[in-house]
């Protein structure tokens, strides 16, 4: 099936499924290259905070104070820029953010792989830009309105899965997206993941900004098409 086959709908969904996934190798690359912190599941964050604010060793507590933070700063930032009751699709101020993210996301890359191993200032500065760019992602996203695949964690979306399956008596509805949110966020980690392993921080970051960017144009284009089929409703 072609991409002016496919409905609008699911255009949106391939989409959001894919910045998923960026999410994904972004956070492989916080964790496993940027010192145990999340820039985009705030909710590990969280936790790490409150094991650090018991004395628990190990845990990096400004890195994800930092983090936290960050993603806060994004996610306002973005929502006053994008706005509210904005109509259905990816406007343009959306795209603006997204790729300025994707940009963001790219210089980190270089400027990391220009000084190499990153001292401890310099990586609180990517941790904390990178955490900015992933909140940003969440208000850009946001007129869209699936809240199936919010692009930044899949625990509500395993549980939906799991409550409105047949095997809980529910209907199986949109288990498809919604799985698909879960498996997209665990390629995406494993791309990351391999990324660090075998190139470094550096080119993994370069990954994730090109899925990140390929996920931004795929909405882009759904929201055309979802227009067009506007236009042509109201004929």
């Amino acid at each position: 099936m072609t991409a002016r086959r496919l409905a609008p709908e699911h255009q949106f969904t391939i989409g959001l499924l894919i910045l998923t996934g960026s999410t994904g190798a972004i956070d492989a690359v916080s964790y496993l290259a940027l010192d145990r912190v999340f820039t985009g599941n705030m909710t590990g964050n969280v936790l790490f905070l409150g094991f650090g604010l018991v004395g628990i060793g190990g845990i990096p507590f400004l890195n994800n104070a930092i983090a936290l933070i960050g993603f806060i700063v994004g996610s306002i930032v973005s929502g006053r820029i994008i706005g509210r009751n904005r109509p259905k699709g990816l406007p343009v101020s959306s795209r603006w953010v997204l790729g300025t993210g994707a940009a963001i996301i790219v210089f980190l890359a270089v400027f990391w792989l220009t000084v190499g191993t990153l001292a401890h200032i310099e990586l609180l500065i990517v941790t904390g830009l990178l955490a900015v760019v992933m909140g940003a992602q969440v208000s850009a996203v946001k007129p869209i309105g699936n809240s199936d695949v919010t692009t930044i964690v899949v625990t509500n979306t395993v549980a939906n899965l799991a409550r409105d399956s047949r095997l809980a008596g529910g209907k199986g509805e949109k288990w498809l997206s919604r799985l698909g949110a879960v498996v997209a966020m665990g390629v995406g980690a494993a791309i990351g993941a391999a990324a660090v392993h075998w190139s470094g921080g550096p080119a993994a970051l370069v990954a994730a900004a090109i899925i990140f960017s390929l996920g931004t144009l795929t909405l882009v284009w759904a929201t055309r098409r979802h227009r067009e089929h506007q236009r042509h409703a109201e004929a």
